[in-house]
């Protein structure tokens, strides 16, 4: 599983290059504040949804401490996408939030 550091992840958003974050947490988890460019599909209905994403893209997959997302990213790989879990998740994120 390709992994990326909240670092590495905020030095990308913050440069404004094209990036797809997708955040897995819960509603009212994501309603305390979220990266900006983020995507909320809750990790629950993430099989449901997963046709709305591109298999040609790249995804960073995003949670509160890395957990939930690092599910996310193996049931993602599995199905053929390209995708990384962004460790740490929003509990070390220190970027802008919405």
């Amino acid at each position: 599983m390709k992994t990326m550091t909240t670092e590495e992840v905020q030095k990308i958003v913050e440069s404004n290059q094209a990036i797809h974050l997708i955040d897995v947490r819960e509603t009212d988890e994501v309603a305390a504040g979220k990266i900006p460019s983020a995507i909320h599909i809750p990790l629950g209905l993430l099989e449901f949804r997963m046709h709305e994403l591109d298999k040609s893209s790249e995804y960073i997959m995003v949670c509160r401490s890395g957990g939930r997302s690092g599910q996310a990213t193996r049931f993602l790989e599995d199905q053929g996408y390209n995708v990384t879990n962004m460790d740490g998740g929003m509990l070390d994120w220190n970027g802008e939030t919405n």
